[in-house]
Parts: C-alpha cells; sequence; structure tokens
C-alpha cells in the first residue's frame, strides 16, 4: 500500500517540529498536536497509508510519545508493530493504548477485530513489575516497562454505564482487586475496555536494553 504524506509529516519529524503520533486515529484524533497516522483517508489524517509501513518510514527516536486508542485489536501481529514503535521514541518515551476488554460483548460484532487483550496482555511482551502474577515472554527481550494498567468500565445506557464507572472505580483501587475481577467476575459485569501505559526502555550500543541489565 502507499504511503501518502498529506501535511509534510516526514518533514517535520526530521525537524524535531512533533513529538507525538497517533496510530489508527480514525476521525477523531483525540490529540490535535500529534501526527495522525491512518489506512483511510478521514480528516486529522497526516499519513495514509499501512500504519507499520508509515513506521518504517519515519526516522529513529524522534517521537516522545505514541498513542493508540481502539487501533491494537485491529492488529494480527503486534511484536513487529511494536518494534518499530519502540525504534521512533526517544528513550524513556511514552506508549499510551486503549483496548477492548477480551468480555466486551461489542468486541465480537466488529469483524475487523483480530486480537484479543486482558490484563497480562502487555505483561507478555513488555517488563512487568506491576502484577503478581508472572507470565512467560517466550525469548523475547523486553523493549517496554509496563508502568500502569487500568480496567475501564462503561455502556451505551446512562443508567448501566453509572452503575458499571462505579465498580470500575473499585476494581482499580488495587493490583490485588484488578486481578480478582479478571479472575472471577469479568463475565459478571463485563470491562469495556483496558488502558496500558508503558515506557520505552533505553537505547544502548543501539539496541534496546532491559533497565535490569
Amino acid at each position: 500500500m502507499s504511503l501518502t504524506d498529506k501535511s509534510r509529516a516526514i518533514e517535520r519529524l526530521h525537524q524535531g517540529q512533533c513529538t507525538a503520533l497517533e496510530l489508527g486515529c480514525g476521525p477523531r484524533k483525540r490529540h490535535a498536536g500529534a501526527i495522525g497516522i491512518d489506512r483511510l483517508d478521514y480528516v486529522g489524517v497526516d499519513l495514509v497509508g499501512d500504519v507499520l509501513e508509515a513506521l518504517r518510514s519515519l526516522p529513529s527516536a524522534c517521537v516522545q510519545s505514541v498513542y493508540a486508542y481502539h487501533f491494537f485489536e485491529h492488529v494480527a501481529d503486534l511484536p513487529p508493530l511494536l518494534e518499530e514503535v519502540a525504534r521512533v521514541l526517544r528513550p524513556n518515551g511514552c506508549l499510551d493504548v486503549e483496548v477492548p476488554h477480551f468480555a466486551n460483548p461489542y468486541f465480537y460484532s466488529d469483524p475487523t477485530h483480530v486480537k484479543f487483550f486482558g490484563l497480562y496482555t502487555f505483561s507478555y511482551l513488555s517488563k512487568d513489575d506491576l502484577f503478581h502474577r508472572r507470565v512467560p515472554q517466550y525469548g523475547r527481550r523486553p523493549i517496554f516497562e509496563l508502568v500502569d494498567v487500568r480496567l475501564d468500565f462503561d455502556s451505551p445506557f446512562l443508567l448501566r454505564g453509572m452503575v458499571k464507572r462505579a465498580l470500575g472505580s473499585l476494581f482499580n483501587l488495587t493490583r490485588w482487586l484488578q486481578e480478582f475481577y479478571e479472575e472471577n467476575l469479568c463475565y459478571v459485569f463485563p470491562c469495556y475496555q483496558l488502558h496500558f501505559s508503558l515506557r520505552c526502555l533505553p537505547l544502548e550500543d543501539g539496541r534496546l536494553m532491559n533497565r535490569s541489565d
């Protein structure tokens, strides 16, 4: 798929004039100052094309923040995308991700959704000191550190949304409560989405290094 640069975005990144990207931003980009990347040519999209190809066209360590809101569930193979995100981020740069929780019943209605997400998904893909439960990383060297995870409860129906948001305030009080919720209650009170905050581990000799090395 060809890449269309509608606003001199690549040039601006080379010149250090922009410090944020929003991946799969769609027609409602949340961060006005970020460079929006999307396969579809919506208003607010700066780079039109495949997101992975667009990232590969950008200089290394060119941004401080990368945002992805309801985009990662459309990506079949996350590790190559995360590697490119880490490459374009500056050391200690931030990756902010929102995705549907696997218990969200509306997740299954969208035929373009190909990836499930739960509380521990990024524990498999990053350095995780947050949760008691340990998961394997299958030989991958961590290139991100998991900084925060939040369960977001909501509903398109007003009264149900109020009840669910109140429950969310309770379940997000501690990591233990988050883990208890997902193990025991996720299909009783389905979570709407997950919010992950990650930090890019610093570069050393051209390699992404684990902070504990």
